[in-house]
C-alpha cells in the first residue's frame, strides 16, 4: 500500500532532517581537525566559499533563477547571522571549550526557536513538542557535564556558544517565512553566499592560512562547506519549508549524540557509561517531539469539512506555506 501524499511528503522531510543532522554532527569532528591550523574567520570564509560554490553550480545545472523579492529579507538575515556570525563564534568557541561544552551550550537554540517561532511565526508549542525538549535538554546537560569533567572550559568560550546557539535561533526563524516564497535551493545557496560576502574581510588571513596549513586541515575546510554546508542546509531548508521551527530545532537535540558516536569511531575517543546515557536521552527527546498525537486522527473528518476550523495549538499546523 503506498502512502498518501501527505505522509509522503512528511516521510521525505524527516529524512532529510537526519541528513542535516548527521552531517551537522560530523562538522564537530571536522571543526576540530581544521581549527588547529585555521583561525576562525579564516575557516568560516574557506567553509562558506566551499559551500557558495557548491550551491552555485547546482543552481546553473537546475536552472535556478534569482529568489522572489519576498524572500530576501529572510534570506539576508539568515546569511549575515547564521551563515556567517554563527560559524565564526562556533570555531571560535570550539578553540576554547571541549565538544561536550559546546553542544550542550549550543543546545539551548532550539529551545530559542521554538520561543521565537511562538512569538514571531504563530508556530504552536503542543505538548509533546515541549516534552520532547525538555527530554532531549536533560541529554543535552548529561553529555556536557560528562565530558566536561576536566575543567578545561573558559567562561569566554562558554559565552560565545551562547551567541551561537542564539545566533542560529534567530537564523532558523528568518528563514522559515523565506521559504513560503523561495525555494529550498535559492535560500540555501543565496544565505550562504551572503555568509561567505560577510567573511571577507578574514580573505587575507585564509590566504596566508592556506599556503601553510597541511593538506589534511584544508580538506576538512572544503569538506564542512560541500557537505554540512552545501547539502546539509539544502536538506534542512526543505524539511523546514515542511513543518515547523520548533519540531525542527527540537531534531536537533540528536546532535549531541552523534557528535559523541563519530568522536568514538574517528577519534578514539570511547564515551562512558553517563554520556552514552546522555546520548540515548537526546535521541529519545526527539522522537518524542516529532511525534504526534494520532487517536483523534480518524475524527477530523466527521468533525470538520473541507471549510472546517483550524487545528488547535496542540495539532500539528505550519505559519508560512507547506504541509506536515
Amino acid at each position: 500500500m503506498n502512502p498518501s501524499p501527505d505522509r509522503r511528503t512528511e516521510l521525505l522531510a524527516a529524512g532529510a532532517a537526519v541528513v542535516s543532522v548527521v552531517l551537522w554532527a560530523s562538522a564537530f569532528v571536522s571543526i576540530r581537525s581544521a581549527g588547529a591550523a585555521y583561525t576562525p574567520g579564516a575557516l568560516a570564509l574557506g567553509r562558506l566559499a566551499s559551500g557558495a560554490l557548491a550551491l552555485g553550480a547546482f543552481c546553473v545545472v537546475r536552472r535556478t533563477g534569482w529568489p522572489p523579492r519576498a524572500a530576501w529579507p529572510g534570506i539576508l538575515v539568515s546569511g549575515v547571522v547564521w551563515f556567517g556570525f554563527y560559524m565564526v563564534a562556533l570555531n571560535w568557541a570550539e578553540q576554547r571549550v571541549d565538544a561536550g561544552t559546546a553542544a550542550l551550550v549550543v543546545n539551548v537554540g532550539p529551545i530559542l526557536i521554538a520561543l521565537l517561532g511562538n512569538r514571531l511565526l504563530g508556530d504552536p508549542m503542543p505538548p509533546r513538542l515541549l516534552a520532547g525538549m525538555a527530554v532531549s535538554f536533560a541529554g543535552a546537560v548529561t553529555v556536557g557535564l560528562s565530558m566536561s569533567g576536566d575543567g578545561g572550559s573558559s567562561v569566554l568560550g562558554v559565552v560565545v556558544c551562547l551567541l551561537a546557539a542564539v545566533a542560529y535561533a534567530v537564523g532558523v526563524v528568518a528563514q522559515k517565512p523565506a521559504l513560503g516564497s523561495g525555494s529550498p535551493l535559492q535560500v540555501t545557496a543565496f544565505g550562504c553566499l551572503v555568509g561567505a560576502v560577510g567573511c571577507l574581510p578574514f580573505a587575507g588571513q585564509l590566504a596566508r592560512e592556506v599556503g601553510e596549513a597541511p593538506v589534511s586541515a584544508t580538506l576538512n575546510m572544503v569538506y564542512l562547506g560541500v557537505f554540512p554546508t552545501a547539502l546539509a542546509f539544502t536538506t534542512w531548508a526543505y524539511a523546514l519549508a515542511r513543518t515547523t521551527a520548533g519540531r525542527m530545532g527540537a531534531t536537533t537535540y540528536a546532535v549531541p549524540a552523534l557528535v559523541v558516536l563519530m568522536s568514538w569511531l574517528l577519534l578514539g575517543e570511547v564515551p562512558g557509561p553517563v554520556t552514552l546515557a546522555g546520548g540515548l536521552l537526546c535521541l529519545a527527546g526527539v522522537a518524542v517531539s516529532r511525534s504526534r498525537q494520532r487517536a483523534r486522527a480518524a475524527d477530523v473528518p466527521a468533525r470538520t469539512g473541507a471549510d472546517g476550523p483550524p487545528p488547535s495549538d496542540g495539532e500539528a499546523r505550519l505559519p508560512s506555506g507547506g504541509r506536515e
